[in-house]
């Protein structure tokens, strides 16, 4: 049952992908259609036209395996061989510093948001 909710989840989110797409169409705007659907979902949930208990629990499981979607591009890049020539070196330096950054602004944020809920909870 917890499977078919969490997938239910996930369909409702890709909805708003499907939003996001459909307005990229229509209007040019420089933002991918992701970030559009995301706005669009962020907002709804702002207004409490969209209630978190819809997302909440397929949202959770997307954001527990995001590092399966990343996968797939790191296993790409050894197919380049200009990676590891002098520019390659630096691009990969840039791409760890900048992992790290994401990954420590994260973290930060996440911390964050688990203090305020454990101390709204209190």
């Amino acid at each position: 049952m917890k499977l078919i909710i969490i997938i239910g989840q996930i369909a409702f989110i890709h909805l708003f992908l499907f939003l996001g797409m459909g307005i990229k169409m229509v209007v040019s705007v420089p933002l991918p259609a992701s970030m559009i659907g995301l706005i669009f979902l962020f907002i709804g949930l702002q207004l409490g036209w969209i209630k978190l208990k819809w997302v909440e629990q397929g949202a959770a499981w997307l954001l527990a395996e995001l590092l399966l979607f990343f996968i797939p591009s790191a296993v790409g890049i050894v197919n380049y061989e200009e990676i590891f020539n002098m520019k390659g070196v630096e691009t990969v330096l840039l791409i760890a510093v900048s992992t790290f950054i994401v990954m420590g602004a994260t973290g930060f944020t996440a911390e964050k948001i688990y203090n305020r809920k454990r101390s709204f909870h209190k």
